[in-house]
């Protein structure tokens, strides 16, 4: 299977590629969301570490069972070869009721087809209140860069 744009990344394919992982991981389906990871990925998310699309898929269904109303912004931070790096914040609430945005970097790296076959995320939360909301469902029409806080 291929996925394009492959590698080698130029600033434009990897802004593509940014966004396509922006567009699926907002669609909250781990099973659509799993298929552009390689059959044997390896993942370092926070202080989990996962091998293989089984274990991102079932990541992925804990993750948006928790994050509720889920919605991410993702941006290039830079691109080199078949390695792209990305800064992100999301914005979900939990069962409570408490909104949190989430910051964090990926570092990501691709097979010749197009998958990804490492990412390494670094996140950190901040509690917010509902009004200080800014993330609001997926991407419309051109945004400005993410605001540091």
């Amino acid at each position: 299977m291929t996925r394009p744009p492959v590698p080698p990344f130029t600033e434009e394919t990897a802004r593509i590629k940014v966004q396509a992982a922006e567009d699926a991981w907002n669609t909250r389906d781990p099973d659509r969301v799993a298929l552009a990871y390689t059959e044997d990925s390896v993942w370092r998310n926070r202080d989990e570490f996962l091998k293989g699309r089984d274990e991102i898929r079932e990541f992925l269904r804990r993750k948006w069972d928790r994050e509720l109303d889920y919605a991410l912004r993702k941006e290039l931070w830079a691109v080199l070869g078949d390695r792209i790096a990305v800064r992100f914040q999301y914005e979900s609430r939990d069962a409570s009721g408490q909104w949190w945005r989430s910051y964090g970097n990926e570092q990501w790296e691709f097979d010749e087809s197009g998958l990804m076959r490492r990412r390494e995320a670094s996140i950190n939360d901040a509690p917010i209140d509902e009004s200080e909301r800014r993330i609001f469902g997926p991407r419309q029409g051109t945004e400005g860069p993410l605001p540091l806080r």
